[in-house]
C-alpha cells in the first residue's frame, strides 16, 4: 500500500498508475482514496457509498448476500445513524418525513 501524502495544489498524485489531480471528476471511482486528510476521506466515503448503492451493482450483489450479511449491514448503518443523527434528523433526512411529528416533538409539546 502506498503511503498517504497530503495533496498539494498544482501537484499530481499517482495511485495505482492513474493520475489524480484537483480537477479529477468527483464521480470517478479511481479518486476514492483514504488517509490524506479529513476532507478527502469524507469525499471518498461519499463517493464510495454512492457507488455501493448503484442499482446495477445491487442487482448483482444483493442476491448473493447471506442473511447474516444483510442483518450486519443494516445493524451497522442503523448504529451509525443513531450515533450521529438526532431523531428529527433521522426522520427528515433518512425517512424523508419532512414536517412529520416525531416522538421527541410530541413529548416536548405535552
Amino acid at each position: 500500500m502506498e503511503a498517504a501524502v497530503k495533496f498539494s495544489p498544482g501537484k499530481e498524485l499517482t495511485m495505482n498508475k492513474r493520475k489524480i489531480t484537483k480537477s479529477s471528476k468527483c464521480s470517478d471511482p479511481h479518486t476514492i482514496v483514504f488517509g490524506f486528510d479529513r476532507k478527502t476521506d469524507e469525499q471518498s466515503l461519499q463517493l464510495f457509498l454512492q457507488r455501493f448503492t448503484d442499482k446495477k451493482l445491487l442487482e448483482v450483489l444483493l442476491p448473493r448476500l447471506q442473511d447474516k450479511d444483510i442483518l450486519a449491514t443494516v445493524n451497522f448503518l442503523t448504529t451509525i445513524m443513531q450515533k450521529n443523527l438526532s431523531e428529527k434528523e433521522y426522520h427528515s433526512l433518512f425517512l424523508a418525513e419532512e414536517g412529520q411529528k416525531t416522538r421527541a416533538n410530541l413529548r416536548g409539546k405535552r
